[in-house]
């Protein structure tokens, strides 16, 4: 992933950005323990009541809609006249990461929006000559036409992995669109000329299945050995997650779309500048590559026990300027915030509005 310059933090393979060694020296720690907030408790709206994760296992019949250049699969949940949450997921994820948040955050009177990413679940692309390309304004500007075709001017946008990276890119490019973002793992924008920087060997080892990626025979082995891999992906981001087969195979499903190997590879092949992107995207991700800070309201995460190497907060604090909270969950849990602690991701939801 991107190795951003000295002033931002490092984007890296794992969804996870490392500060530049400078910054890792520099930064003092915030000693946030447990559910970490700077919130007091007379600005919380509402507390999100207790629930075991995995409680749910559904969500209502999935819908489709012409977006852009897709037909976007999603579901819904909540009043069609609520404020609106976009809940976007990453890599190897799916909506099912929000199948527990998203009954919380109804409740609480949100219109919730849980969209496919291109190359999953039932989204698909509406034209066979549309490049299978995954680079970060491409799929930014998926869901600012997601927005468009189901009429909603203005939402809160929330994500993990490759929903936290798309959630950072929609609030500096299109803020206008944003009332507030949480990001787990802080500020994930980067760009392919930022990430030519060698890393050391620990590093660089946990990035394995990027390098992998890059070569031939590692695209022919994910899709070879799809489940597999993506499972070993799971424990290894969230190695205290005991979540079971059927919670597994769920999600597993999504990653049987026609484009789901050609989105991952390009995505990491362009990260590390080995795939090109769609020249109409270049002033975008000119503007990205500058590392733009973000103005709207935001919440980061992290989870105490993610598998995946991160910047500390710190290293990425000054690259939010409106209202600012950070969170580290406690408990073990790891890389997919939202469904191992979908009470602690809602409330981030709720309160990131009353900053």
């Amino acid at each position: 992933m991107s190795r951003n310059d000295i002033d931002g933090p490092l984007d890296q393979p794992r969804r996870r950005f490392l500060g530049t060694a400078a910054m890792a020296v520099a930064a003092t720690q915030l000693g946030m323990i447990g559910v970490s907030s700077t919130l007091s408790s007379q600005a919380r709206a509402a507390s999100v009541p207790s629930l075991k994760p995995g409680t749910n296992t559904s969500f209502g019949p999935l819908k489709q809609i012409h977006a852009g250049l897709l037909n976007v699969g999603y579901a819904e949940a909540g009043p069609a006249d609520g404020p609106a949450v976009i809940l976007l997921h990453g890599w190897p994820y799916d909506i099912y990461s929000f199948v527990d948040v998203a009954p919380l955050l109804a409740s609480a009177g949100y219109r919730v929006v849980i969209p496919y990413l291109r190359g999953y679940g039932t989204t698909s692309f509406l034209s066979s000559a549309t490049m299978r390309n995954a680079q970060q304004s491409a799929v930014g500007l998926d869901i600012i036409a997601l927005m468009d075709a189901l009429n909603i001017q203005k939402a809160t946008i929330a994500g993990f992995d490759w929903g936290a990276r798309t959630a950072d890119v929609m609030a500096v490019l299109w803020p206008e669109r944003c009332k507030a973002i949480v990001s787990v793992g802080g500020y994930l924008i980067s760009s392919p000329e930022g990430n030519q920087v060698p890393w050391p060997p620990e590093p660089a080892f946990l990035f394995w299945y990027q390098y992998y990626f890059a070569t031939p025979v590692g695209k022919a082995g994910y899709a070879k050995y799809l489940d597999q891999f993506n499972k070993f992906i799971w424990k290894q981001a969230s190695p205290k997650w005991n979540f079971d087969d059927a919670t597994y195979n769920r999600t597993a499903a999504s990653f049987n779309n026609a484009d789901h190997v050609d989105i991952v590879i390009h995505d990491y092949r362009w990260r590390l500048g080995l795939a090109d992107g769609e020249r109409k995207y270049d002033d975008l991700e000119k503007r990205l590559a500058a590392l733009p800070v973000v103005t709207v309201p935001a919440i980061t995460m992290e989870g105490d026990s993610n598998g995946a190497i991160h910047a500390p907060s710190t290293a990425y604090r000054n690259k939010f300027s409106g209202k600012y909270d950070y969170r580290l969950i406690a408990g073990g849990v790891g890389h997919n915030i939202p469904q191992e602690a979908p009470q602690a991701f809602a409330q981030a939801v709720i309160d990131v509005e009353h900053l």
